[in-house]
């Protein structure tokens, strides 16, 4: 087979399922869960694997810095015995680069002893929860007893705080709480979460004769969508609100992701979030056997890479399977959105999301478009000014409310 791997075309990054998509939580609108119907082979990563990646996955780095991003499912279903190995495998194969791991997990599981040994190895933990305790229930309950988990990851999070341990919040925007948009947002601040990010709930059913239940991408257009999936307006709507009050009260106090991705394409710089980019498949998914998948959105077999027992990181991230899929997010934009005045700022969106239909009757509009332009024209004149003030060298913090 022709090399085809471009090795310096991007940093290599990859996320890994130590329990594949095993789960103590049965979120009702998971698109992780059904994952659990593909794998083959091991169910949890073993301890040769993950040796075998480690070691490949620190040689392959172009940088002096290396993330190990670890997600589920639920991860914690890992023994620690598990990550203390990891770490000393990082220790072995790190050859004077930097590491740092996070961890992103539901909470319910945590201990004491967890929360030490993310405090002593500098790990930063992210928390799934989706607000107040009437919006996390309403759809996050626990798999075996089917009873609302709320409190189980609250007490996570004050073992978080009471260790130490840096840790920042995950939110799903749902049906549900992106009507509440304030509520949602003051009680973060009230538990004293200074880092947010939130995705909003875009899924579409549809049958496959291997058992899945969602839509991909290249499913036909007029999908039914769950009952869970946000309403474009409702996102705008939701977006501008929360805007509002972060930024009257709150720059430079509370981070949130989407806003801080807009003010970084206002300035010129990469987004940090890979939905926001020109191109994507910068992120690919490693599960628990080995298997390699262009995204954590696309673990389809449509999407599989190869398997790392077989075949290298290099060959399958910087090949050109991988390196289509990443450039068909701008090849495949329609006119609508390459002569959008936003389109610096988006790009698209997800293309998981890009199944609508333009004015002009052209396929791969993004089904939160009207919400994201909402947003987009509501807070341009504050990101103008925001990045003035950045290229002048002032502090946010001394921004006066347009």
């Amino acid at each position: 087979m022709k090399n085809t791997a471009q090795p310096f075309a991007r940093p290599l990054y990859v996320m890994l399922k130590p329990a594949g998509a095993a789960c103590n939580l049965d979120c009702k609108y998971c698109y992780y869960s059904e994952k659990e119907k593909l794998r083959s082979g091991h169910t949890v990563m073993t301890n040769e694997l993950l040796e075998h990646f480690t070691r490949e996955y620190i040689a392959a780095q172009t940088m002096r810095q290396v993330l190990f991003t670890w997600h589920g499912g639920e991860p914690l279903l890992r023994p620690l015995s598990f990550y203390q190995r990891a770490m000393e495998l990082q220790q072995k194969y790190a050859n004077g680069r930097d590491i740092d791991n996070c961890i992103q997990t539901n909470g319910t599981l945590l201990t004491d002893e967890w929360c030490r040994f993310f405090k002593e190895n500098g790990w930063l933990v992210g928390i799934s929860i989706d607000g107040t305790e009437k919006m996390h229930n309403a759809f996050r309950h626990y798999k075996t007893t089917e009873t609302a988990s709320f409190s189980g990851v609250m007490k996570g999070i004050e073992l978080l705080k009471k260790h130490e341990v840096e840790w920042n919040a995950m939110s799903t925007i749902n049906r549900f709480n992106v009507d509440y948009p304030l509520e949602f947002y003051h009680f973060f601040k009230e538990i004293g979460c200074r880092y947010l990010q939130f995705t909003p709930i875009v899924e579409r059913t549809c049958s496959h004769t291997d058992g899945r239940t969602l839509a991909h991408i290249g499913d036909p257009a007029g999908l039914p969508l769950t009952p869970y999936s946000v309403q474009p307006e409702n996102w705008g709507t939701f977006l501008n609100t929360l805007f509002d009050d972060w930024i009257q009260h709150d720059i430079g106090e509370t981070f949130i992701q989407l806003f801080e991705a807009t003010l970084a394409a206002w300035v010129g710089v990469p987004p940090g979030i890979c939905s926001l980019a020109p191109t994507c498949g910068h992120a690919a998914v490693m599960e628990a056997n080995g298997d390699v998948y262009s995204c954590d959105h696309f673990v389809f077999p449509e999407y599989h890479l190869g398997n790392i027992r077989q075949n290298s990181l290099v060959e399958m991230l910087y090949g050109k399977t991988q390196t289509d899929f990443g450039r068909r997010k701008q090849s495949r934009l329609p006119k609508q959105c390459r002569s959008c005045r936003f389109l610096f700022t988006c790009y698209g969106e997800c293309p998981k999301n890009r199944f609508l239909y333009t004015q002009d009757g052209e396929y791969g509009l993004n089904y939160l478009c009207e919400g994201y332009h909402r947003f987009f024209s509501h807070s341009a004149p504050y990101m103008e000014k925001m990045k003035q003030m950045i290229l002048a060298g002032e502090s946010l913090g001394n921004m006066k409310i347009i």
